[in-house]
């Protein structure tokens, strides 16, 4: 079964009601399970950064609390004044991730995929933070001191010579819609990928005799996806994110996309332009209800956003409502089972055509009223 998950959102200072562009890979995943009948799944979250670290470090208000307590603290505020997700939240450094990564990189240090390796990198001069191969400034203090080199025992993954980082079958949609530009860039990862890092928040790396060390987060992204999916019983997870943070994490996420009968797959989407006050004054001017204000917002711009994955420009905004409007307007006042059968398998095989089919989206908005509440409104209150 396809099981859509979120893209592991990073915990930065924002919530989600003054960021909602933060939320349109959790939006769009809770959008294609409910087409396709899947349960919610939970909202995947990135906690393991260095921003983290040191916020939780500075902030006086956080000094007494762990950093896995300032975490949740943070991700609960996120969905303020809102309730959190019904199918909850999981981190990248959940105990089932943790459990599932440290299985993982034991298989791949067995049959040579991994390797354990000293290799020369330059550390800070103030805080001994392993800043990488080059020689540039810190970001983990504040001291402003240069670094020195040093060689230290890191996972690595030597990428195989001559195989690409990316391929069709790594991408959730029609074989025609395959972005080349992007497995073409993400080629352009560095041959030798260092997998551990020095953080003061992730997933030890101690049982493999790298102390201080956590796991890379660009691969601990995909195993929560995994370890998500596994928990299910699923064993296609696919992973909503943008072309721009596929491009980052790919060559990370290479070693473990297919691993036993499960395959990860990646859906991509573009940005959506919630910044500004545009759809405040569109949806004053056109008089559009609550209800479809939400379904627009939430709901079928997320959609657009995983059709029109370079982004949807502002401009596009009026157009896409006036189109989502008249689809409301002949909302069935039940949804025909063969036109949810006809979605769902679009869902699946990524086909992603039907977001501007009026008939389509009119069934979709119809099985959304009876299934999610507001089944006796009115879709609008001006036809024009």
């Amino acid at each position: 079964m396809t099981l859509f998950l979120n893209g592991p959102v990073q915990n930065g200072p924002f919530t989600l009601a003054d960021r909602p562009g933060k939320a349109a890979g959790i939006r769009l995943a809770e959008a294609l399970n409910q087409l396709t009948g899947t349960q919610p799944a939970p909202h995947l979250w990135n906690t393991v950064t260095l921003d983290g670290d040191i916020r939780h470090r500075t902030a006086a208000s956080t000094r007494a609390l762990s950093r896995g307590q300032w975490e949740r603290r943070e991700l609960t505020a996120k969905y303020a004044p809102g309730p959190a997700p019904a199918a909850g939240i999981l981190t990248d450094t959940a105990p089932q991730v943790a459990a599932l990564a440290l299985q993982v990189c034991q298989e791949l240090l067995a049959n040579g995929t991994l390797t354990l390796a000293r290799v020369p990198v330059r550390l800070c001069l103030a805080c001994d933070h392993m800043t990488g191969a080059a020689d540039h400034a810190c970001r983990a203090c504040t001291t402003g001191a240069g670094t020195r080199p040093a060689t230290r025992r890191l996972l690595v993954h030597d990428r195989p010579e001559g195989r690409p980082v990316l391929e069709r079958a790594d991408f959730h949609a029609m074989r025609a819609s395959t972005p080349a530009h992007l497995m073409n860039i993400a080629h352009n990862a560095p041959r030798r990928l260092l997998l551990s890092r020095t953080r003061a928040h992730g997933i030890s790396l101690g049982p493999l005799g790298l102390d201080d060390m956590v796991l890379d987060p660009r691969l601990g992204l995909h195993l929560a996806v995994l370890a998500t999916a596994a928990q299910r019983g699923e064993d296609r997870p696919v992973m909503t994110i943008t072309q721009n943070a596929a491009a980052h994490v790919a060559a990370y996420g290479a070693p473990v996309r297919r691993r036993g009968g499960m395959q990860l797959r990646y859906a991509l989407h573009g940005r959506i332009p919630y910044d500004g006050p545009l759809l405040r004054r569109l949806y004053e001017a056109h008089r559009v209800t609550p209800w479809l204000q939400k379904q627009f917002t939430e709901w079928h711009l997320p959609l657009c956003a995983w059709r029109e994955r370079a982004g949807i420009t502002a401009a596009r905004l009026p157009s896409l409502l006036k189109f989502l409007r008249r689809a409301a307007l002949a909302r069935p006042d039940t949804p025909a089972d063969e036109v949810l059968a006809e979605l769902g398998h679009s869902v699946k095989a990524g086909d992603r055509r039907w977001v501007m089919d009026a008939r389509a989206v009119a069934h979709a908005l119809a099985h959304r009223a009876a299934t999610h509440g507001s089944g006796t409104e009115p879709p609008e209150g001006d036809s024009q």
